[in-house]
């Protein structure tokens, strides 16, 4: 939170906004807060402050202003004091002083003497991850997600019964290759009748996962006798006896992705009472816990 003043006083601002609609008390519904705003003394001076609001329940209006100061060291008294005077002849406000690094122990004494509101709006700190029994709070979530992918296979070979193959008359030499040329690999199936098995060749990239043992990652070779079985299409209308197949298939290691939430990114700032000690947290999407 290295801002200039004038971006410290924007951060302020939108803190209060999200601090009003937290209340969710009607009369604040739709209060503007104002920066710079300029107000007379009794003498007629203008004075200017960072932060001015105002707002009327029951008839009566109450102001308040807020002092915003991005200093790198803690306030002193002096600056408590100049506010004291910058107020004295402006009756009926409510006093606030903002800063991120604290203040020191002679402007808390002389805050709390004059009834002003000491914040500190400040970026979160590895201890605010941390309970008032010094119990770690939850600042992350790492989801590790592991995609194990099938065997691809690149190419597939059935060893066709060859005395079965000469004793029928409905297909030929020329005619083989052809059968399933027209089919996808989902619409052509192995046939194991000795295990009763059916599977697409496709099917078989996730079976082969189950049929081999420590299988190796890279390119490897499976092959597999069939006592009884057939090569088929869908509708069994086209099938062939076969004695086994083999395939050659590629295992890919498994694809480890890691995701993570980390909650202190949706933290926008806290805001801290430094006179009670009472701590708020204001995200990103306005909510305050």
């Amino acid at each position: 939170m290295a801002n200039s003043g004038r971006e410290y006083e924007e951060l302020v601002r939108d803190i209060q906004y999200s601090l009003f609609k937290a209340e969710n008390i009607p009369s604040l519904k739709n209060i503007n807060i104002e920066k710079n705003k300029k107000i007379k003394d009794r003498s007629g001076i203008e004075r200017e402050f960072d932060i001015y609001w105002e707002f009327e329940i029951g008839g009566h209006t109450y102001r308040s202003v807020i002092e915003c100061k991005d200093y790198s060291s803690p306030v002193s008294i002096e600056k408590i004091d100049a506010f004291i005077g910058k107020t004295n002849d402006i009756p009926g406000l409510k006093l606030i002083y903002a800063t991120r690094t604290g203040y020191q122990s002679g402007a808390k004494i002389k805050a709390e003497q004059h009834n002003i509101q000491l914040l500190v709006i400040r970026d979160q700190q590895e201890q605010d991850w941390v309970d008032e029994d010094g119990t770690p709070l939850l600042k992350s979530i790492h989801f590790r997600m592991t995609a194990i992918l099938p065997p691809r296979i690149v190419k597939f070979n059935v060893h066709v019964d060859k005395e079965w193959f000469y004793s029928q008359n409905e297909y030929t030499e020329s005619t083989l290759p052809n059968l399933f040329k027209t089919e996808y690999s989902n619409a052509i199936f192995i046939h194991n009748l000795s295990k009763d098995e059916r599977y697409s060749i496709h099917d078989l990239s996730s079976l082969l996962m189950k049929k081999v043992e420590n299988m190796a990652y890279g390119e490897n070779i499976y092959a597999e006798k069939i006592d009884n079985g057939y090569i088929e299409n869908a509708d069994s209308s086209i099938k062939m006896k076969i004695k086994g197949f083999d395939c050659k298939y590629i295992h890919h290691k498994p694809i480890e992705d890691i995701s993570i939430i980390d909650f202190s990114e949706q933290i926008k700032a806290i805001v801290e009472d430094f006179i009670t000690g009472k701590k708020k947290w204001v995200l990103k999407n306005g909510i305050v816990k």
